[in-house]
């Protein structure tokens, strides 16, 4: 299978200290939509995600919960996978890092990075934040306190062992030089290379207090530390070094959290040098969700949950607030009101309303649907392709309103509910083949809506290949409205 052929695009795995929320389910259905963009291309695709189970802050929410933690793990990792579920996200594999499969690759892998002689044993002194799994320097601390989360800090001291993290600095600043694409977005990617530039040191990557963690091969009294255990299984999942991973690597895109860039960007690329495996295309790190301008919190009240905004709304509606509201990879504030006028706008007044009079004129027009592809011209499928290999969601969904807006004018502009005969026939010819391009455009946006569109149209849902202008040949039988109006503030 040539590499072009192919498409493998991963999410971070997710703690699994607490359920689904609008924060992990952002890059969640960025993923799906990637990976619904690649099928419509007539790519083979493996969508990977799953959940992080290990560590002391599981450990920690496990004894909160007064269970142990394996029994802890399966039910918010089920939690996972019925929000996924409900939300319409195809993945290929659902791993977790509990897998025994998974468990058994790490051991591998480390052993690699051992006998390349990157891993040496010596005593680890620092800061450590338990929620966000991490060691911080003096030097790095906020009032003596995580840089990231503002939490208490611990001083932590133990035997580890560290992986020769500062041995490739200079391959990773070629790599970045060589490759523009890998640290993606480009706002993120400066921050990386200076950060690097500024010298690299050498990483602990075992605990010894910790022993809800994977054992350290070759040493039983320590447990690797779980964000070694977590990078591995993007190839763990593909049954490294045989199996789909033959197919499937290297990763065209992780997309990942900007709090975890550095493992990604910098470590991973890192060990997967030593361990002499080939480099993914992209990492890209999408920017934060706030809710009402302030970062999101069960305690401040202001907590979203997907898959009850998503019965309050529809599904659709949730995956193309998420990707309209701001350019992918930015932050930005979710806010209900701003849900229902994209809602009340783009969805009722732009798409559905498209879709709706386009379907009562056909059913009307008794005769061919035929004549010259006028609305073409307003269609770039081109661009909007482009967009999506950027992962620029923003942009591809503008393009596509562009032409959904351009329908709309048409209709009014040539006041077609008055044309009759064959301006009638050519004026809804354009408008239907319009309709069946915008479902196979918007189906990886919105699969439910797109399938509803086609189904309306009388026509087989088609791939990328399909969105030019031909013969149509549906039998429109008009539906109910896409969306409906909600009443706003």
């Amino acid at each position: 299978m040539d590499k072009q052929e192919k498409f493998y695009v991963t999410t971070p795995i997710y703690y699994v200290t607490d359920a689904p929320h609008i924060g992990n389910t952002y890059p969640t259905v960025a993923a799906d939509i990637i990976a619904r963009w690649h099928r419509l291309r007539g790519e083979k695709v493996f969508f990977l995600t799953g959940t992080d189970e290990h560590g002391e802050k599981v450990q920690k929410a496990a004894d909160a919960a007064k269970e142990e933690p394996k029994v802890f793990v399966d039910k918010i990792s089920l939690r996972y996978k019925e929000a996924w579920k409900t939300l319409g996200i195809s993945y290929d594999k659902f791993i977790r890092t509990t897998d025994p499969e998974h468990l058994d690759a790490v051991a591998r892998f480390i052993s690699k990075l051992v006998e390349n002689g990157d891993v040496y044993k010596g005593q680890y002194e620092g800061w450590y934040c338990v929620p966000d799994e991490s060691f911080f320097t003096e030097l790095q601390l906020k009032d003596g306190k995580c840089p990231d989360c503002g939490r208490e800090v611990k001083r932590v001291k133990e035997d580890s062992y560290f992986f020769k993290l500062s041995k490739y600095q200079d391959r990773l600043l070629e790599l970045y030089d060589k490759n523009e694409d890998f640290l993606s977005p480009k706002l993120r990617r400066q921050e990386v290379i200076n950060r690097v530039k500024g010298g690299l040191k050498d990483v602990s990557m075992t605990r010894t207090t910790v022993k809800w963690a994977v054992p350290f091969p070759g040493d039983k009294d320590h447990f690797v530390y779980v964000w070694v255990d977590a990078l591995i299984n993007y190839i763990s999942a593909l049954g490294w070094p045989d199996g789909t991973f033959k197919v499937f690597w290297p990763a065209d895109v992780h997309i990942v959290g900007k709090e975890i860039n550095w493992f990604h960007s910098v470590i991973w690329p890192a060990m997967l040098m030593s361990a002499g495996i080939e480099l993914p295309a992209m990492i890209f790190a999408h920017g934060w969700w706030t809710s009402e301008g302030k970062k999101m919190s069960k305690s401040l009240g202001n907590f979203v949950d997907p898959v009850s905004l998503s019965s309050k709304y529809s599904v659709d509606a949730i995956r193309y607030f998420l990707m309209r509201e701001m350019p992918f990879g930015e932050d930005g504030d979710f806010s209900e009101e701003s849900l229902k006028a994209r809602i009340n706008g783009e969805l009722v007044a732009d798409l559905g309303n498209l879709v709706y009079r386009v379907l009562t004129l056909a059913e009307k027009f008794d005769g061919k649907f035929d004549g010259s592809a006028d609305l073409e011209k307003h269609l770039d499928v081109v661009g909007i392709d482009e967009s999506m290999d950027r992962l620029d969601y923003y942009g591809a969904l503008e393009k596509i309103w562009a032409f959904i807006r351009s329908s709309n004018k048409y209709i009014n502009d040539n006041k077609v509910w008055s044309l009759k005969g064959a301006e009638m026939s050519n004026a809804l010819y354009n408008l239907l083949e319009a309709c069946r391009i915008c479902s196979i455009l918007l189906y990886p946006f919105m699969p439910d809506t797109a399938q509803s569109i086609a189904q309306q149209l009388g026509v087989e849902m088609g791939t990328l290949k399909d969105c030019k202008f031909g013969a149509f040949t549906g039998k429109p039988k008009r539906g109910k409205m896409l969306f409906e109006k909600v009443l706003t503030k």
